[in-house]
């Protein structure tokens, strides 16, 4: 356990030193078992500790170390949702927020295919709505969804993203930001997604 929790804190500094996420915002598990380890509540993913995780269960009880995230919850949902996931992360990375806060956005995917690498790492990307930062409500809507999706778009708010493991995880929502990016730079042009077939070859 001491090794994945210096890989959860070796992220968090990556992710925050590369202004994936800002302050004190964003979270990441990694999955033990029936339990898991999660970044605490109140600090900053660029100086979160291996010492200083939250041991949480699969119903989002604290059992051990420091107060947990309070979106502690989420990642439990996400576990619960997906039985091989090994790690959930959750940022508030600019582009991604940005999408999330668009009108007229389609709740079932809200990117288009625009690359292969999103296509495969991140696939669809339901968009789930605005709670409050914390709101156990959204518990539900995104254990639902993640039945069928790995990465969820909170409105308003972050991308949340579940792979077999910290890397995976990594991968998929730094590929979702940067699709996010794409996304907004295309906005006022035609763009020429992926095609259905093309789509299929890559599952």
């Amino acid at each position: 356990m001491t090794s994945l929790a210096r890989q959860v804190a070796d992220l968090g500094a990556s992710l925050f030193h590369r202004r994936l996420t800002h302050g004190r915002t964003g979270n990441i598990s990694a999955r033990t078992g029936d339990t898991f380890l999660i970044t605490p509540t109140g600090g900053s993913l660029g100086t979160v500790t291996p010492g200083a995780l939250s041991v949480v269960d699969l119903a989002g009880k604290h059992l051990d170390g420091p107060r947990p995230s309070k979106e502690a919850f989420l990642h439990a949902a996400l576990y619960r949702a997906r039985p091989d996931a090994g790690a959930v992360v959750h940022l508030h990375s600019t582009h991604a927020v940005a999408v999330s806060c668009h009108d007229g956005l389609d709740p079932e995917d809200v990117l288009p295919p625009l690359t292969a690498y999103y296509v495969m790492r991140v696939g669809r990307l339901p968009l789930l709505p605005y709670h409050a930062p914390g709101d156990p409500a959204l518990g539900p809507l995104a254990e639902r969804a993640a039945r069928t999706a790995h990465a969820l778009l909170l409105a308003n708010h972050g991308p949340i993203v579940a792979g077999a493991g910290l890397a995976a995880a990594a991968d998929a929502i730094e590929e979702l930001e940067e699709t996010a990016r794409l996304w907004l730079l295309l906005r006022d042009r035609p763009v020429r997604p992926l095609t259905p077939g093309q789509v299929r070859s890559l599952s």
